[in-house]
């Protein structure tokens, strides 16, 4: 029987896992690593760069590089948080076809659906290799306060990518799934989850192989991209400063920037301090200018002391949802790569008195979880039930636009809930039922999963009528609403779908897409990275001979534009081989010359 992997669809890092002989197993992937960047980019003549390839160029080819896609799912184009990415990310943000967001590279638009089947189904391929046979069913994750929307995208994104999503289930519940597979523990967990664009705090209770949350809490826009801008905000504060002159908005410049942020912001979580070097940066007065400063932590610390305490409410209030103290909990797991930055721990066991436990590998706990659900739907593995939660209230508008709601937030799924209502007004032939998710008063303040119209109803007096409204949602979190009026059985319902813009017809034809060119793209991909990576070092080494003629000595010029010649030639004809092998000379004789520039540079 095919297994049923698990698969951690992340902002930042996407990771996989199956289960194997009754453990869970981290999928290693196409380039031998066990987490795989959440990067998706079109290079030369179109080809299609996913993960490790697709990172290695977004310095040299940022408008069209896609990250942090996850940011964008089932999101409004007009919506703040949109608007906001648009001002941060190099690449173009559109509106899409129902007033979405969408993306836009080379020309064509993509929804952000669309974009993360391209990662899932690079984790796919994976699977297949690792368990030498194909692989159709998936659970995946989503962010434990992703609404309606989200979830539904993410479902269109594992269809599309040729996956049978079985089950979406919250990424802490994952956690704490892969922190418990071995204890027969009874306790009280939170877990405390950071990752690179959402922050989920949830509380559960552990019983002997059944894991009961009780509450879940966060924030979908808030991540380790937020505390990158802060620092990319200083780092850009400190070459103006140090170059006395504004740097141009190139998304080049942008891109090296924001990637030396990132670096320095992993450094610091193990370093007091470290050196960030950015060689040939930017041009100005006919030269070319490099920056090089330290950085402390300590320095880092007071830039996203703001983001750091925003985390610190939600934890508050998943304990007073779950009716919890910092005493009556056992055990804090932290989940997500920010987690391993001191300040953030720092918050964490301040909150919840107690330090958090060390014995979870940040990066692999919610994909690992997800293998463990998916062993549990499978039958591989047994003795284990899980009980999630919904993250938001739903319900309906009613008379004044007041919001009424019908299933609470953190009530058990799946669940089935119903109400009665009635008319507004007299000989009224039918009512809109307008199904809202959130926790506002008042039904303007909430997100409207969508309309639909109830007629039929028979002629009477205000208040006679009387309308059933029930709520269903399954084990995804997914919701179906109908209504029922109980005296003519007239019955009218809406399956809740995906604001990704996407149809059924248009996830079909991007699933058949996908796998038409599979092995299309499986092909193009190596040539792809290589070609992309020739790019690279060939802007750096023009940069060199265009920029510090009077600092080349003629052994070392010669070199440089002979390998400059042979590559360039290489890539004219398509000669891989050479195109790699001349890549390694000419990038060695780049970083030779830098080395001895910044030797003999003063200071």
């Amino acid at each position: 029987m095919p297994p049923t992997i698990g698969i951690d669809l992340g902002t930042t890092n996407s990771c996989c896992a199956v289960i194997e002989g009754g453990r869970p197993v981290v999928v290693v992937n196409q380039e031998g690593t066990r987490t795989t960047p959440s990067v998706v980019a079109f290079g030369q003549n179109s080809e299609l760069l996913v993960g490790h390839p697709a990172k290695r160029q977004m310095v040299v080819n940022p408008k069209s590089s896609v990250f942090a896609v996850k940011r964008l799912m089932g999101r409004s184009y007009f919506s703040d948080v949109v608007q906001q990415a648009r001002s941060h990310y190099p690449y173009d943000i559109v509106e899409g076809d129902s007033r979405d967001a969408w993306v836009q590279l080379d020309g064509r638009k993509f929804s952000p659906p669309e974009i993360s089947s391209k990662i899932l189904a690079k984790l796919r391929q994976a699977a297949e290799r690792h368990t030498s046979g194909e692989v159709k069913d998936a659970v995946v994750t989503v962010p434990a306060y992703f609404d309606d929307r989200q979830r539904q995208a993410t479902k269109d994104a594992g269809e599309i990518a040729g996956l049978n999503v079985v089950r979406i289930i919250n990424e802490p519940t994952a956690a704490a799934l892969a922190y418990g597979i071995d204890k027969a523990d009874t306790g009280t967990v939170a877990v405390f989850d950071l990752g690179g664009g959402t922050f989920d705090i949830s509380m559960l209770e552990v019983k002997k192989g059944i894991f009961h949350v009780l509450s879940t809490c966060g924030d979908t826009f808030l991540g380790g991209e937020d505390f990158d801008q802060e620092i990319l905000k200083h780092f850009i504060g400190v070459c103006e400063g140090t170059l006395n002159m504004k740097l141009p908005k190139d998304p080049f410049v942008f891109q090296r920037l924001k990637e030396a942020a990132e670096n320095a912001k992993h450094e610091l979580s193990f370093s007091s301090e470290t050196l960030v070097s950015i060689p040939f940066l930017t041009t100005g007065g006919g030269h070319s200018h490099s920056i090089q400063f330290r950085f402390a932590r300590a320095d880092m610390e007071k830039l996203v002391d703001g983001l750091v305490q925003r985390l610190a409410p939600f934890c508050q209030r998943a304990m007073s949802d779950a009716k919890l103290t910092p005493k009556s909990i056992d055990a804090v797991l932290l989940v997500g790569g920010m987690t391993r930055m001191p300040a953030v721990r720092r918050l964490a066991e301040q909150v919840f008195q107690k330090p958090p436990r060390g014995d979870i590998n940040p990066d692999e706990a919610v994909a690992i979880g997800a293998a463990i659900q998916a062993g549990i739907i499978s039958g591989a593995l047994e003795k284990i039930l899980l009980l999630d939660v919904t993250p938001l209230s739903l319900g309906i508008e009613t008379g004044g636009g007041i919001f009424t709601k019908i299933i609470d937030r953190n009530t058990t799924i799946p669940i089935k809930r119903s109400r009665i209502f009635t008319t507004a007004y007299d000989q009224q032939p039918m009512v809109e039922v307008n199904v809202l998710q959130g926790e506002r008063e008042m039904a303007e303040d909430n997100l409207s999963l969508g309309k639909f119209q109830l007629i039929g109803i028979p002629p009477s007096p205000r208040g006679v009528p009387q309308i059933e409204v029930q709520f269903e949602i399954d084990a995804d979190g997914l919701v179906r609403v109908t209504a029922r009026d109980l005296g003519t059985g007239q019955e009218q319902a809406i399956q809740v779908k995906s604001f990704g813009g996407l149809g059924r017809g248009e996830v079909e034809r991007l699933q058949k897409e996908a796998e038409d060119h599979a092995q299309t793209d499986r092909e193009k991909r190596e040539a792809a990275e290589a070609r992309n990576l020739a790019e690279s070092i060939l802007y750096g080494a023009n940069k060199i001979l265009a920029d510090y003629t009077d600092k080349l000595d003629e052994t070392t010029r010669g070199d440089l534009e002979k390998t400059v010649d042979l590559l360039e030639t290489a890539m004219e004809k398509d000669d891989l081989a050479q195109v790699r092998e001349l890549s390694r000379m000419l990038t060695s004789l780049v970083n030779t010359f830098a080395s001895k520039l910044y030797e003999t540079s003063p200071g």
